[in-house]
């Protein structure tokens, strides 16, 4: 969806706003939740696994068109592993994680940064994991119990402990770690702050959360649940919720394809959102919302005085957390972004 320009606001110059110039690999669409408001998901044993030989195709496709029209303008840094979920207990988990792995491994061999957002994992898979990803992810969505008996009912990954610990565990390993709330799916106010809350606590305890994503429910064609988008009001007074309750030095992400015009998207910079998250040709989350273009968000943003740049999946103060072979694809990446502010 094309965004329109704004006239200029009056705001003081040099504000940032970063992005993430982004593209997201999918091993599987296959989940064992079944959660009523997911456009993502397929039965299991219903999809053909992603091949390393197709990933590796369609990486190295990214080499060959920085800023194509389906793109990010900047060339591409983060790859997303993004996966539906194999059952803990399935006979199949080994081959899906080895999958994962190797296709981590694969984009970094070919310079990329890589991000897994795959579920829970045990901890055993996320210390494998912590070795070929610079950040990993997992959405809280909401800590309330109440909707394991409504849009979480067939989502036994969705229990709230289980992702708090998920949370936790990466904390205690030293993984620079995104999570978020996903908005409008029947939880209350006092459930937001209340998810708020939890995160800024395990974040006092381990420092490891860099972002925390703000997602307003936006309904898709092939959902269950079929419900009203979430109020973007909503969106704007939870961003400033969010600000007065979690630490300072985790950003606030927001996704453009989901705040539907430049004064809803001015609106939650103004109540303390900083970031827009990975600009992808596709939202495999969202896939009915296409991403704006980079170009046209920053027409949008320098008009209001903002500066849109890009960042890394790993944020500055967690590269000592990385492992040495890690942290020396991603200084090779700051020092092209400092060469190119330049």
């Amino acid at each position: 969806m094309a965004i329109a320009p704004l006239r200029a606001l009056p705001m003081a110059k040099q504000q940032h706003v970063t992005y993430s110039p982004a593209y997201t690999l999918v091993p599987t669409y296959e989940c064992f939740n079944r959660c009523s408001y997911c456009n993502f998901r397929v039965e299991p044993g219903q999809d053909t696994w992603l091949s390393l030989s197709t990933a590796e195709q369609r990486l190295r496709s990214l080499h060959l068109t920085p800023g194509a029209a389906s793109g990010p303008a900047q060339p591409v840094t983060e790859i997303l592993i993004l996966s539906g979920e194999v059952h803990p207990h399935s006979a199949r988990r080994g081959a899906w994680f080895q999958r994962i792995y190797q296709i981590c491994e694969l984009a970094l061999s070919l310079g990329f940064l890589p991000h897994s957002n795959v579920g829970p994992l045990s901890r055993a898979e996320m210390e494998t994991l912590k070795t070929v990803n610079v950040s990993m992810g997992l959405m809280l969505e909401q800590v309330t119990p109440a909707l394991v008996a409504t849009v979480h009912r067939q989502a036994p990954s969705k229990v709230p402990d289980l992702r708090l610990q998920q949370v936790e565990q990466a904390g205690a390993l030293q993984i620079p770690f995104t999570t978020g709330l996903l908005l409008g799916i029947g939880e209350t106010v006092a459930d937001r702050v209340e998810t708020l809350e939890a995160i800024a606590q395990l974040h006092r305890q381990w420092g490891h959360i860099q972002e925390v994503i703000l997602q307003p429910y936006s309904p898709g064609t092939t959902e269950q649940r079929s419900s009203e988008p979430l109020p973007l009001s909503e969106l704007v007074e939870t961003v400033a919720l969010a600000r007065a309750i979690l630490p300072s030095d985790i950003t606030l992400q927001i996704p453009p394809n989901l705040v539907r015009s430049p004064e809803q998207l001015l609106a939650c910079l103004a109540a303390g959102a900083r970031d827009l998250g990975g600009i992808c040709p596709k939202d495999e989350v969202n896939p009915d919302y296409d991403h704006p273009l980079q170009a046209e968000l920053t027409a949008v943003l320098e008009t209001a005085g903002w500066q849109f740049l890009p960042r890394l999946p790993v944020y500055p103060q967690y590269d000592a957390w990385l492992v040495p072979s890690l942290r020396a694809i991603v200084q090779a990446h700051r020092h092209r972004l400092a060469a190119q502010a330049k």
